[in-house]
């Protein structure tokens, strides 16, 4: 009975995961993932979660806006925690840039991206030459207490 449903569950899973992951994105993101580490011979631990389940829980807490403990591991095929730690690890390794500048040399070489229609928000970007400064506002913070002693 176990066996029935383990592969019912296996089956699910690997159906939610074709769905979050398809095969065209994987075959983009998978080369610029940075390669898994190797693991201890003495204790070695659990087996590392693949990098497209991984993705997979990612993805799923973008899609649906869920917190990472929330995520469904039974559905997902990790915990939101893994799946935290591993797009952690991806932008420290450059994942992110490298994946953009690939989508979009691939859009060039389509004649796919046209840019005569497009929006910039530069809002979470740094003014490195200083910007423009409003005059420094007035402290909000309760008056200091006088002292007792």
């Amino acid at each position: 009975m176990w066996v029935l449903r383990l592969s019912i569950l296996v089956g699910r899973v690997s159906e939610v995961r074709a769905d979050l992951v398809p095969d065209d994105l994987w075959e983009r993101v998978a080369p610029l993932l940075p390669p898994a580490p190797e693991r201890r011979h003495r204790h070695p631990g659990r087996l590392r979660v693949p990098d497209r389940t991984a993705l997979a829980g990612v993805l799923f807490v973008l899609r649906t806006g869920v917190a990472w403990r929330d995520v469904p591991a039974e559905a997902v095929g990790c915990s939101g925690v893994t799946a935290w730690r591993r797009l952690r690890d991806w932008t420290e390794a450059g994942v992110w840039p490298r994946l953009h500048a690939a989508l979009l040399t691939e859009l060039r070489r389509a004649e796919l991206l046209d840019l005569d229609d497009c929006a910039v928000d530069g809002s979470h970007v740094r003014a490195l030459k200083g910007g423009t400064t409003s005059a420094p506002h007035p402290s909000t913070a309760p008056a200091p207490v006088p002292s007792t002693t």
